[in-house]
């Protein structure tokens, strides 16, 4: 008979969750599927509120990528003022969504990923850990606390407070940068540099034996998204929506009029929203570092760039799962080299950073990069500003799809009905941390909530059904 089995807790992501697998009656794989367990509604309790506010609320969702969901919430402000922030401002949005990559990608690849990178998939549970790696490499986790620590310490120069941001707000940025703190700045890059190449060093360590480990993955079809500038470069403050299959350009849209091409979905078993893509045949996307790294070029990061370029040659991995965890490295670097452009600046201190209006637009879409992707706010307002609507579309949303085909191949390729070890599974559970997921991001509401409840016979016949 065909059985599930259950890996529940998914652990070292954030948020909760469980993988369901579904085995047939022969003991093969037929479908694995990700459980979000958590259901957080944002969207709903912030209808009534005005637009004004949501930069700091919609930083509380989440304490790893609250940079990200400000800037998002104040470019949808911008839109209902009808202003463009003064450049100054524009650029310490930059700035600000640079730091947050680093500050997230080194929690990601230190604490989360490193324990299965260098101590191996089948190393003993209990030690297979950032407690179990700090015994015995603990100068590789104090070097992952301090590139964050830097992260988030520019965060907190620039945006204020010392978690969630203070100063960006719809308009620009409440108070600039000074020359001073410009220098503070500058001062931590070159440490920061050193501490993201020596990431990239323990990954090439390990790549070959990791990635025997995991057996390949699979190379997933479908298109990459990302945000780029009027350049064309990669651009993770705002821009135009880009899908590209990794050859050539497919289609590029202005934020507002994302809806046309992405559609979201409800489950049955799971609060996660997830999305399709209705531009061409193909309703699979991801988004992400590694949809970036296809997306578009690295604009004033000469290393970056090449490291991009270098990556791309390996096709296998650039397009399978596997290759998010180079991806995310190569970014790190990205955005250390682009914070020490930026800094040269002028602009970076100039004190007018806030362009001041009233609501002149009943709608406005704010699109950003965030660390695990591209991150979409829209909101509604009446002629007071108070918000009639609001959606959230969050990378983990975007790759809800991604997640369960690559543990479904994941799970084809290592389980089978007869045996079972926690090295099988853990090769499985880590398909869900090479997309880093932020659970608490992606579960906002769509219609009904996402929960059916359903009462069987042993037979298998439904008595009875009700939802949450």
């Amino acid at each position: 008979m065909s059985r599930t089995i259950s890996i529940a807790p998914v652990t070292r992501i954030e948020g909760h969750a469980r993988i369901n697998i579904t085995l047939d009656d022969t003991g093969q794989v037929t479908e694995a599927r990700l459980q979000v367990q958590e259901y957080r509604g944002f969207e709903a309790f912030c209808v009534g509120r005005p637009f004004w506010e949501m930069p700091a609320i919609t930083a509380r969702i989440c304490g790893i990528c609250p940079v990200s969901h400000a800037l998002a919430s104040a470019l949808a402000g911008d839109r209902i003022l009808a202003v463009q922030p003064p450049p100054a401002a524009q650029r310490l949005r930059s700035l600000l969504s640079l730091a947050q990559l680093i500050l997230s990608h080194s929690l990601s690849f230190f604490h989360l990923s490193a324990p299965d990178i260098v101590l191996g998939l089948d190393f003993n549970p209990a030690e297979r850990n950032i407690a179990g790696l700090a015994r015995r490499t603990p100068d590789l986790i104090r070097k992952g606390i301090r590139l964050r620590q830097i992260g988030q310490e520019i965060v907190n120069r620039v945006a204020g407070g010392h978690l969630h941001p203070e100063f960006i707000v719809p308009g620009g940025m409440r108070r600039p940068l000074d020359s001073e703190g410009r220098d503070a700045i500058a001062c931590l890059l070159p440490e920061a540099r050193l501490l993201a190449d020596d990431a990239v060093a323990v990954w090439e360590e390990h790549r070959e034996r990791f990635l025997a480990e995991m057996g390949g993955g699979g190379e997933l079809p479908g298109l990459f998204l990302g945000v780029v500038g009027a350049d064309g470069c990669l651009d993770h403050s705002s821009g135009r929506l880009r899908f590209s299959d990794g050859a050539g350009l497919v289609k590029e849209l202005p934020p507002e009029e994302y809806a046309s091409a992405i559609a979201e979905t409800v489950s049955s078993d799971s609060y996660l929203k997830s999305t399709v893509c209705t531009v061409g045949d193909e309703p699979f996307y991801r988004v992400g570092p590694l949809a970036r790294l296809h997306v578009a070029p690295f604009d004033q990061a000469p290393r970056a760039e090449q490291a991009r370029r270098d990556f791309l040659q390996d096709k296998s991995l650039a397009r399978s799962s596997l290759g998010y965890h180079q991806a995310r490295l190569i970014e790190m670097c990205y955005a250390v080299e682009r914070l020490e452009t930026l800094l040269t600046d002028p602009l970076i201190t100039d004190p007018h950073v806030l362009a001041r209006a009233d609501v002149n637009a009943r709608s406005g879409v704010g699109i950003t990069e965030a660390p695990r992707g591209t991150l979409i706010h829209h909101y509604e307002v009446d002629g007071d500003g108070l918000l009639t609507r609001v959606n959230l579309i969050v990378a983990t949303a975007h790759n809800g799809q991604a997640m369960d085909r690559a543990i479904t191949a994941l799970a084809r390729q290592h389980l089978c009905g007869e045996k079972l070890t926690e090295g099988m599974l853990n090769r499985v559970e880590h398909g869900i941390r090479l997309y880093d997921p932020c659970l608490s991001c992606a579960t906002h509401l769509t219609g009904r909530l996402g929960i059916a409840i359903q009462l069987r016979a042993p037979g298998g016949k439904v008595l009875d059904s009700s939802w949450l």
